[in-house]
C-alpha cells in the first residue's frame, strides 16, 4: 500500500510539473486568438512571473505540512478569493499596493513553510485568502486587450490550481525527516525571493 502511495504521488508530481511546463511554452501564446488565446492567456500569467509562482507553490506546501483539512481548505480558499479579486482587477477598480502585497504573499508563505508554523486553520485559511486578492488583481488588471475576460479568468485559475496541487505533490516529502529538512529549506528559499521582491516593489 505504501509503495502504491509513492507511486501515486511521483505520478502526481510529475504530471502536474510536465502541465505547468507545457502551459508556459511561448508559442502557445499564438496559438489562438479572442476567447481561446484568453483562456491560454490565462494560463500562462501566474507562471510568468516567479512572485506568483513560488506563492502559489507555497500555499500547496503549507497546506501538506499543516495536514487535514489545510492541504485542502488552503488551495482551494486561494482560487476563489483570487476570483474575486481577479474580478475588481478586470473592473478597474483600485487596489492599494498589489506588487507589494505579492511580494509579502511570498516573504510570509516562504516563512510559514520554513518554521513550519501551525496556527488556527481559520487564521491560516484568512492569510492565504488576503494574498490571493493581491494576485487575482494583478491577474485581472493585465487582461489582454480584446480577450474573454471570463475565459482568462478560469485560465488563471486552472493555472494556479495546478501550482498547488504541484506543491501539496512535493509537500508529501514531509512525512520523512529529511523531507520535513528540505521543505524548510525550500521555505526559506521561498522568503528570501519574496525579500527580494519586495526590494524590487519598493525600488
Amino acid at each position: 500500500m505504501k509503495t502504491q502511495r509513492n507511486g501515486f504521488d511521483l505520478a502526481c508530481l510529475v504530471f502536474v510539473t510536465s502541465a505547468v511546463v507545457l502551459l508556459s511554452a511561448p508559442a502557445q501564446a499564438h496559438l489562438l486568438e479572442g476567447e481561446a488565446g484568453g483562456f491560454l492567456s490565462g494560463l500562462r500569467h501566474p507562471i510568468s512571473g516567479w512572485d506568483h509562482i513560488l506563492a502559489m507553490v507555497s500555499v500547496g506546501l503549507w497546506g501538506a505540512q499543516l495536514g487535514a483539512p489545510a492541504i485542502w481548505l488552503l488551495p482551494v480558499t486561494f482560487p476563489l478569493v483570487m476570483a474575486f479579486g481577479g474580478f475588481l482587477g478586470l473592473l478597474g477598480v483600485p487596489f492599494p499596493s498589489v506588487e507589494i502585497g505579492i511580494a509579502l504573499s511570498a516573504l510570509l508563505l516562504g516563512a510559514a513553510v520554513m518554521t513550519q508554523w501551525r496556527p488556527p486553520l481559520l487564521a491560516a485559511a484568512a492569510l492565504v485568502g488576503a494574498f490571493a486578492l493581491f494576485h487575482g488583481h494583478a491577474h485581472g488588471a493585465e487582461l489582454p486587450p480584446g480577450e474573454s475576460g471570463i475565459l482568462y479568468s478560469i485560465g488563471f485559475v486552472v493555472a494556479t490550481g495546478c501550482l498547488h496541487l504541484l506543491g501539496i505533490a512535493i509537500g508529501t516529502v514531509h512525512k520523512w525527516a529529511w523531507g520535513r529538512r528540505l521543505l524548510q529549506a525550500a521555505g526559506a528559499g521561498v522568503a528570501m525571493g519574496g525579500v527580494y521582491f519586495l526590494t524590487q516593489a519598493f525600488a
